[in-house]
């Protein structure tokens, strides 16, 4: 309630400070304008983010979600693009015109940051991406609701029975063309930059649905809360590296696939990026 009525109050403010302005004179529109557009851009910001709170505060985490909500992911990808806006993040994309236009896909990429997956989300919005996404996720204020509602699937990497019925739920996603699924194979977020060893068993997803692998990599999202700290923008590289047939992947053990895709990944990033063995 409060912050309702400071949004309000920031708006008529804005109003008012612009109106009152023809009593000072000129000089005045130096300081007036940029002071009510502050004011009102406040009023907007905060009023944008009760709402957002409200339309996901009503969301039942509890309660199982069989369909992707347009609604909500017209509302993540809203989301999305004022959060990029306000971290000044630059993106620059190459091979996206390979994107599969029929039928899904796996889509398997790096791991950076936190805000990988809302790049890749921002980029295939047409590909209706669904995330594998750790359970801890779900607790996250907004956006585990947010992803809830476009059926992003959560994963308990301690139980490997647990794991399993999510890597079964995702097949089934496919199978019945309700999303195409995206995962980082690494399993965690890479601390040092470099590209670590691969969980092999999501690659199953992919041949046990019959779909291609969406092999990209992504650079420098490591970078941006260090640089808008600074108040620097953020130039992020997004590349899709190759696809991957769904007939090429018959016959071949996870571990293979798995292999076959790192070496793309790197292919792709460069030498550097290999993680030592030890």
């Amino acid at each position: 309630m409060l912050m309702g009525t400071i949004a309000v109050l920031s708006a008529i403010f804005s109003v008012l400070i612009c109106f009152g302005a023809n009593g000072f004179g000129t000089l005045a529109w130096l300081w007036i304008l940029p002071v009510s557009f502050v004011g009102l851009f406040l009023g907007l910001a905060i009023l944008a983010f009760l709402a957002l709170w409200g339309l996901t505060a009503i969301v039942d985490m509890n309660k199982p979600q069989d369909t992707d909500s347009k609604f909500y992911r017209w509302l993540t990808y809203l989301y999305i693009d004022a959060v990029f806006v306000i971290l000044q993040t630059r993106f620059h994309t190459t091979g996206l015109e390979n994107v599969p236009k029929d039928g899904r896909f796996l889509l398997v990429c790096n791991h950076l940051n936190d805000l990988d997956p809302l790049s890749l989300l921002k980029h295939f919005k047409k590909s209706q991406l669904a995330f594998i996404s750790k359970r801890e996720n779900d607790e996250k204020f907004i956006v585990g609701k947010l992803m809830h509602k476009i059926l992003c699937q959560p994963i308990n990497r301690e139980n490997d029975r647990e794991a399993l019925k999510t890597i079964v739920k995702c097949i089934q996603i496919l199978k019945e063309d309700k999303a195409s699924i995206a995962v980082f194979p690494e399993g965690y977020t890479s601390r040092d930059g470099k590209l670590h060893t691969f969980r092999s068993g999501v690659f199953k997803i992919a041949q046990k649905a019959g779909v291609p692998i969406v092999v990209c990599t992504i650079r420098n999202t490591r970078q941006i809360f260090p640089n808008i700290s600074h108040l620097k923008p953020t130039d992020v590289e997004l590349h899709l590296v190759d696809v991957i047939p769904a007939e090429d992947l018959k016959g071949k053990t996870t571990v293979d696939i798995g292999n076959q895709v790192y070496e793309m990944m790197i292919g792709d990033l460069g030498e550097s990026f290999r993680m030592e063995e030890a």
